[in-house]
C-alpha cells in the first residue's frame, strides 16, 4: 500500500535554507545579526574604536572565513572580548586617544598574521592529530565553560531591568516551545521585537541618537602603527584566543552534528579568522572571533545552514554604511538581552554537556581534567606578570583551556576512558 510521505518533523534541523522563501531567510539572517548585535557593539564602546567600523569589518571577516571554509561551517565572527584590556592597556601606554588605539591595533593585526601562520602549521599537522589534543572531555569541558563564563554577562545585562529581561526570556520559552512552523524557529528575533516594544512603551528608550543619526554615512577607517611596546601587551593574548578556537569549532560541530576538524578541516577557520582580523585592525576595526551566541542560536533554532550566517553579515556591513540603523540598534535595551542571552548561552553550555555525554566520569584521569577547566574558568582564576610597568593578567577561559589541555598531554592514560553506547566503560587503550 502506498503511503503519503511525511515531511519533516517538528524538530527536524533545517540545512538547507534556500529552500525557504527570500523573507524568511532575510528574518532567519536578521536573527543571528541582533544576536551577535550587542556584544559586538559592545568592545567598541568600551575600548573607543568606530561602531560603524566594526560592525562592517565584523560582516567582511564572516564573509572571508566562509570563502575559506567553502561555506560549510555556520560561523559568525564578532568582537572578541578577550582584547578589550590589553587594547586599552596597550592605547593608554602609547599616549591615549586615537593615536594610542592605533598602536593598539598593530599589535592586534599582528594576532592575525599569527592566526594564518598557526593554521598553516595545522594543516601540516593534519586534522586527525590536532584532534587527538581535543578529546571530547577536553572539549567538552571548554565548550561547557565558554556557556558558563557568559552566564554572569548575561545576568549583569538582565539586573538592569528584570522586568523586561523575564520578558524577552519568556518569550524565547514561549515561542520555542508553543508555536510552530517558521515562527518556532526565530525565538530571539520575535523576543526582540517584543522587548522592544515592551521597553518603548514603558519609556525605557531614548530615540535621541536615532534622530540624530544620518541615513548614510562612512566608517572612521584609520591605519595601524607598531610599536614594540604595544605588540608586546597585545599580541601575547593570541595563546588563548587560539585555543578557543579550536573550542569554538568543536562547539559549532556538535550543535549541527557535524565533523568540521576533518571537513573543511579546522585550519581553514583559523585562517579565515586570521584574515579578517589582520583585515579589520588594518582599517580600524578590533581582533574578531568566532561567536558562541550564535552557536546558541543554531542550538536553539536548528536552523543550521551557513547561508543564513552570511545574510547576517551583508546585514552587518549595510549597517556600517547606515549611521541612523546603527543607533536603532543601539538603542536596544541591555535587559532584553539580558533575558534572551541567559536561554542562549544556557544552550551552549548544554552542548558542552553533549559533549560530555559519552565521556566515562568513572576514570579519574577525566574528572582530573574536567574539573580543573571547569573550576578555573567558573572561579575566575588568572596568571598575573608584567612587561615593563604593565600588569598583564591571563585567566578566564584561556587559563583554564591551556591548563585542559596540558593535563590532556602529561596525565596518563589507563583504564576505559570513553562509554559505549549501552552507558558501560568502553576503553580507548
Amino acid at each position: 500500500m502506498a503511503t503519503k510521505p511525511v515531511g519533516p518533523r517538528l524538530n527536524d534541523p533545517i540545512e538547507d535554507a534556500s529552500t525557504l522563501p527570500v523573507p524568511k531567510r532575510l528574518l532567519l539572517g536578521l536573527q543571528h545579526l541582533f544576536t551577535m548585535f550587542g556584544s559586538t557593539v559592545l568592545v567598541p564602546l568600551t575600548t573607543g574604536l568606530d561602531v560603524a567600523t566594526v560592525l562592517l569589518m565584523g560582516g567582511v571577516g564572516t564573509l572571508i572565513c566562509h570563502l575559506c571554509t567553502k561555506g560549510k561551517v555556520p560561523v559568525y565572527l564578532g568582537s572578541s572580548f578577550a582584547y578589550i584590556t590589553p587594547v586599552i592597556m596597550a592605547a593608554q601606554v602609547m599616549g591615549g586617544g586615537a593615536d594610542g588605539l592605533a598602536y593598539a591595533r598593530g599589535g592586534v593585526f599582528l594576532v592575525g598574521i599569527a592566526y594564518i601562520v598557526i593554521s598553516l602549521l595545522v594543516m601540516a599537522v593534519g586534522a586527525d592529530r590536532v584532534r587527538a589534543v581535543f578529546p571530547p572531555v577536553v572539549t567538552g569541558s571548554i565548550i561547557t565553560s565558554l556557556g558558563l563564563m557568559l552566564a554572569p554577562t548575561a545576568i549583569d545585562m538582565a539586573s538592569e531591568n528584570w522586568a523586561l529581561a523575564i520578558v524577552g526570556m519568556a518569550t524565547v520559552i514561549i515561542v520555542t516551545m508553543f508555536f510552530r512552523g517558521f515562527v518556532q524557529v526565530i525565538p530571539v528575533l520575535i523576543a526582540m521585537i517584543v522587548g522592544y516594544l515592551v521597553s518603548l512603551a514603558a519609556g525605557q528608550v531614548d530615540l535621541t541618537a536615532v534622530k540624530e543619526a544620518a541615513w548614510i554615512g562612512l566608517p572612521s577607517f584609520a591605519a595601524p602603527k607598531f610599536s614594540p611596546v604595544a605588540i608586546a601587551l597585545v599580541t601575547p593574548v593570541c595563546i588563548a584566543t587560539i585555543v578557543e578556537c579550536f573550542g569554538d569549532v568543536a562547539a559549532i560541530g556538535e550543535t549541527v552534528r557535524k565533523d568540521f576538524y576533518k571537513d573543511p578541516s579546522v585550519h581553514r577557520v583559523m585562517l579565515g579568522d586570521g584574515i579578517a582580523t589582520a583585515l579589520s585592525a588594518a582599517v580600524g576595526g578590533c581582533a574578531l572571533t568566532t561567536y558562541s551566541e550564535n552557536t546558541g542560536v543554531l542550538a536553539l533554532t536548528k536552523v543550521w545552514d551557513p547561508l543564513v550566517m552570511r545574510i547576517a553579515a551583508v546585514f552587518a556591513i549595510l549597517l556600517g554604511f547606515c549611521p541612523k540603523v546603527s543607533a536603532l540598534l543601539q538603542t536596544m535595551p541591555g535587559s532584553v538581552v539580558g533575558g534572551i542571552s541567559i536561554i542562549l548561552f544556557g544552550f551552549v553550555a548544554g552542548t558542552g554537556l553533549r559533549t560530555l555525554h559519552p565521556v566515562n566520569f568513572g576514570n579519574s584521569r577525566n574528572q582530573i581534567i574536567f574539573a580543573a577547566v571547569l573550576i578555573l574558568c567558573i572561579g575566575g582564576a588568572a596568571v598575573s606578570f608584567t612587561i615593563g610597568e604593565v600588569a598583564i593578567s591571563f585567566g578566564g577561559v584561556a587559563l583554564a583551556a591551556v591548563v585542559g589541555l596540558v593535563l590532556n598531554l602529561v596525565l596518563p592514560k589507563f583504564g576505559d576512558e570513553m562509554l559505549e553506547e549501552d552507558g558501560k566503560a568502553s576503553s580507548d587503550n
